[in-house]
């Protein structure tokens, strides 16, 4: 049988495995997944015969070795650090490998060997990165194919809760990595492009500066900008674009309400707070306000932020129970955002019964024959339970997809690579299609950048 060899076993591989273990009787896969933890693998694999859960230990280079020496290809779901041990051991036993996640530079640069070995080093094969690439890069193909020129390209997606689980203030859930959502947007500015000019916007006023969009079925939504637009501007062939801009979608209200936490300092992530285990949610939230005899907490914070009373944001503030004395933190040393996402846990963790939703939005302009076109193309997928997320759907099924696609010699280009090329996407995205995954596209008028300049 033809082995495959999935390293990690998380949240986001349970469609993954699935894929996988259907597709074994007719494929003549076995599948062996390896993790610290071997219990969610367990969960997954159920009593198939085509599988088999291991213990390995990532870091222990003889236990990875054996695992990577025996499989035909291999995947790993690892967080990124962790890959690329595992891409050297891939290259060494010329073995080919997927993963989900970002090309680091250290990934990169395997490239030569990987080339040199005829091996296919597949990443950003997931939803974003992944299947945002391989949408986007089959309408900008079809544009240039009919001899178009493409001058704005937009790119959104989110990660939220399903409207039928969406009973919060804040419509809002926790539906991947809380941290992420607690420190997205620091660093660098957020650099982007709209109409021939470069713009920033720093991490102080990120999300006061938000878009708007409207999904069919499903209502409206706001954006914020990611922190680089132009890290694909090359390779997507866009290096004549006068827009582009890539951002994340939240439902409309989110982003000023996040913007408290942002200008209170509740985000940072560079320091630790003293006697942290000690506080209440009360306590810190009064150590970003100034003292007052008098003033409580509310008031004071009210006051610093010029909150009206009836306005919504302070009801999801109050909703997150932040205010509480007898809550407590119990972290150790812990930074502002540790609290903040300790604090947000408690009410924006996923219920049993709750199911998750991912939104993707793309805007493309162009020019043919003398005048200018816009389509913009749209995407919802929506979870099934906690076990089978619309999260893991649209990470775990390109994976698969993508696993087999090189296994049986249909993709074949090597190096390390990303879901750009027609010899990737089209076969991919044909088969999503039959998971419900697919993009709506429609013909809309081109206003550019600013429509009230039309």
């Amino acid at each position: 049988m033809r082995k495959i060899l999935v390293i990690g076993s998380g949240k986001s591989t349970s469609f993954l495995i699935k894929y996988l273990l259907d597709k074994s009787e007719s494929e003549n896969l076995y599948i062996t997944i390896g993790d610290i933890n071997t219990e969610n693998a367990k969960k997954l694999i159920g009593n198939h015969k085509n599988a088999t859960a291991i213990t390995l230990d990532v870091f222990n280079e003889i236990s990875r070795i054996e695992a990577i020496k025996n499989a035909d290809i291999v995947v790993s779901m690892l967080p990124a650090r962790f890959h690329i041990e595992v891409a050297k051991n891939c290259i060494q036993y010329k073995k080919h490998m997927v993963t989900a996640s970002y090309i680091s530079p250290e990934m990169q640069a395997l490239n030569d060997d990987a080339k040199a070995n005829g091996l296919v080093l597949m990443n950003e094969i997931g939803v974003d990165p992944g299947i945002d690439h391989m949408s986007a890069m089959q309408v900008l193909d079809s544009i240039r194919d009919k001899g178009g020129n493409v001058i704005l390209f937009e790119s959104f997606t989110g990660g939220l809760v399903a409207p039928e689980s969406d009973n919060n203030l804040w419509n809002y859930k926790f539906t991947w990595n809380p941290r992420n959502v607690v420190v997205a947007g620091q660093g660098s500015a957020a650099k982007f492009l709209q109409e021939g000019t470069y713009k920033y916007i720093p991490y102080n006023r990120l999300f006061r500066r938000t878009e708007f969009l409207e999904v069919d079925g499903f209502g409206r939504f706001e954006v914020y900008a990611n922190r680089d637009s132009l890290k694909y501007q090359s390779v997507y062939g866009l290096d004549n674009i006068k827009t582009l801009y890539r951002g994340t979608m939240r439902r409309v209200g989110f982003s000023r309400a996040w913007n408290i936490f942002v200008t209170l300092g509740m985000t940072d992530d560079s320091y630790t707070i003293e006697d942290s285990e000690n506080m209440s949610y009360r306590d810190f939230v009064n150590a970003f306000l100034t003292y007052s005899p008098t003033d409580s907490v509310e008031l004071k914070l009210r006051h610093a932020l010029k909150i009206d009373q009836d306005d919504i944001v302070w009801d999801k503030l109050v909703e997150l129970d932040i205010f509480n004395a007898k809550k407590r933190v119990e972290l150790k040393k812990a930074t502002p955002a540790q609290i903040l996402q300790k604090i947000l846990m408690d009410s924006w963790t996923l219920e049993e019964n709750d199911k998750d939703m991912i939104v993707m939005y793309h805007k493309f302009g162009y020019e043919l024959n003398g005048k200018k076109h816009q389509i913009d193309a749209t995407m919802v997928t929506l979870g099934d339970d906690q076990t089978y997320t619309a999260m893991a759907k649209t990470v775990g099924l390109p994976v698969a997809i993508a696993t087999l696609a090189i296994l049986n010699k249909k993709i074949t280009t090597p190096g390390v690579q990303m879901p750009i090329t027609k010899e990737v996407y089209q076969p991919i995205l044909k088969e999503l299609k039959d998971f419900g995954i697919q993009f709506n596209e429609k013909e809309v008028p081109y206003l550019g950048y600013n429509p009230l300049n039309n």
